[in-house]
């Protein structure tokens, strides 16, 4: 069962398998949740679902796939079609290439599936919905460490979807962060 709208070669995922989630934006706080899902959570032939999310502002995608996509999010993207140029600009991301490495290793090691979904939106929203849409059997998530003054004038997502998920969700803080 495919629930990313995309064809079977699109990494479809069936209900019974265990399936990790991590929210990436390639930022040093989201590689270090990556390396930690990888390290931590992942299990020999579980599936690891990049969740990510764009502004609205940087919709790439054609116009007949706006709608559908802004709804449902893009169609899950094998990790292999990461480093495609066309696919990276189609969809407005930038993978770097250490977190790119990392998942290549791991689905050499352990013979975990990497895949992607986009959502565009709101992070904390989407993020949530992702867990659901999919559905994922737990979340790893990046705190970028805004400290008390920054993160209560901005909100939190990390904190916003610890007490929103609907499924059990860690927090890796950065180590260099300000809290």
């Amino acid at each position: 069962m495919d629930h990313g709208g995309g064809s079977g070669s699109s990494g479809g995922i069936s209900g019974d398998e265990r399936r990790v989630g991590v929210a990436v934006d390639f930022s040093p706080c989201s590689r270090l949740a990556v390396k930690w899902a990888v390290e931590n959570m992942t299990r020999h032939g579980d599936h690891l679902i990049l969740v990510n999310v764009q502004s609205t502002s940087t919709v790439h995608y054609e116009e007949g796939e706006t709608q559908l996509w802004e709804a449902t999010g893009s169609p899950f993207i094998p990790l292999g079609e990461l480093s495609d140029p066309h696919i990276t600009k189609k969809y407005g991301i930038k993978p770097d290439a250490e977190t790119l490495d990392l998942l290549n290793c791991l689905v050499k090691q352990k013979e975990v599936m990497v895949v992607m979904k986009i959502y565009w939106g709101d992070a904390r929203e989407k993020i949530c919905e992702a867990i659901n849409d999919i559905p994922l059997s737990c979340l790893v998530i990046g705190s970028r460490g805004l400290g008390k003054l920054r993160r209560a004038l901005m909100g939190s997502v990390s904190n916003y979807v610890v007490n929103h998920a609907t499924c059990p969700v860690t927090v890796v803080k950065n180590s260099e962060g300000e809290d």
